[in-house]
């Protein structure tokens, strides 16, 4: 802190689950008292901020702090006291990804939503201040661009929870017409759909092409309370699945939605869930795309770098026979190919450790070998993420000719 009694950092209750909760931790030098400012206090049963701390600085008195987190699928910027008391700084769909103090009256931060790239905005450490744009890096392409409409959809999942999702609609989008439409299944496991920018998985460039996009914050996502984030964990076959069929669902019955011209698209666990959809999915859609899925999930707990994440996520190794291992292992997509019937592409970074290559090397065979339609794009030297521009091109250009063979 500014008067060098206190220190805060990030810190998780439990040891091995790296999606658990970010609380703020405040250590009191002089007294070595410890204590979780964004947790529920004594005696009452809802946390002050019941997601994720991301970024974070101390207010110059030492009193409070400034933090980003993401509530309802937005991030902004908020700020605490040490007593708890929490204020709500800014407002609107978008992401405030970082934040610091400028000098001892302002706050500056980077913004971005779905529609526009990262700048720099300050404003003054006064709740709903108004917010100033300092850089404009991007204004000379954006001004030649047309913009499709973002909107919030809410909808009743099948446990009667509200299921909140983002819409991203053609330019220029006619409701008299019909649309082919795509559902996008977010990774993570447990990353918001909150306004993020993406320079591959970019939701503008979907809707420029000519699609519709429902992107669902299913059960296991931060910012609707901790228990919507942890249900995910030993149940990827539960209700994360059951939401994202809900979502393609409730936008289906708008008029302006070709039923008939549905796609399934996702990174990561996204990956995973085209995968298991393309087992469940009872011919809801026409094509599917997974890019760095894991397809056998037995395969996946030995292959992976990140040895601690299925021992916590899918219960533990495929031979222990609790519950939730159970659970885990019978929702492999590797056991339900016998109900694929949808062409589908595979792609993947032969440098993933997260999940290997061979994980969509095997459901590209799956596919073949059952005579579906399918093709693989391998980029021997990407890892989890395609980060190079002439393979970002390249990824972009496959992903929407499968798109278009079989949704146009």
């Amino acid at each position: 802190s500014p008067d060098g009694k206190k220190i805060a950092w990030l810190s998780i209750e439990h040891d091995g689950y790296e999606s658990d909760l970010n609380r703020l931790s405040i250590l009191d030098l002089a007294t070595g008292e410890r204590k979780y400012i964004t947790e529920k206090p004594n005696g009452e049963e809802k946390a002050i901020f019941d997601s994720n701390v991301d970024s974070y600085c101390w207010a110059p008195d030492s009193k409070s702090l400034y933090f980003t987190g993401t509530w309802h699928g937005t991030t902004q910027v908020y700020n605490i006291s040490l007593k708890g008391k929490l204020t709500k700084m800014t407002e609107g769909d978008h992401d405030y990804n970082s934040v610091a103090m400028l000098g001892n009256k302002n706050l500056v931060m980077t913004r971005v939503s779905m529609s526009a790239p990262a700048d720099i905005y300050s404003m003054k450490a006064k709740a709903n201040a108004e917010v100033k744009q300092l850089t404009q890096e991007n204004k000379h392409i954006l001004d030649q661009l047309a913009i499709g409409k973002v909107e919030a959809r809410w909808c009743k999942a099948v446990d009667g929870k509200d299921l909140h999702s983002w819409v991203i609609y053609p330019p220029h989008f006619d409701p008299t017409k019909k649309y082919p439409t795509l559902l996008f299944c977010e990774g993570g496991p447990q990353s918001p759909v909150s306004q993020f920018w993406s320079y591959r998985w970019n939701f503008q460039i979907m809707a420029a092409n000519g699609y519709i996009i429902i992107a669902p914050n299913r059960r296991g996502l931060p910012g609707f309370g901790h228990a919507w984030n942890w249900e995910i964990s030993t149940n990827y076959g539960g209700n994360c699945m059951s939401d994202l069929l809900t979502a393609i669902d409730d936008i289906s019955k708008e008029p302006y939605v070709d039923t008939d011209r549905l796609g399934c698209v996702g990174a990561s666990f996204g990956g995973y869930s085209a995968m298991w959809l393309a087992g469940h999915h009872e011919k809801r859609f026409k094509a599917f795309i997974a890019h760095d899925g894991f397809f056998n999930m037995e395969q996946q707990y030995y292959e992976t770098e990140e040895s601690w994440f299925p021992n916590w996520d899918l219960g533990g190794a495929p031979y222990e026979q609790t519950e939730g291992v159970k659970r885990s292992y019978a929702n492999s997509p590797h056991k339900f190919v016998d109900k694929w019937d949808t062409p589908i592409l595979l792609i993947h970074g032969d440098r993933d450790y997260r999940i290997l290559s061979s994980q969509s090397m095997a459901a590209f065979n799956a596919a073949r070998l059952k005579g579906i339609p399918a093709q693989l794009l391998l980029f021997p030297d990407e890892n989890h993420w395609v980060l190079k521009p002439q393979n970002g091109i390249l990824w972009q250009r496959t992903f929407f000719g499968w798109l278009a063979k079989w949704l146009k």
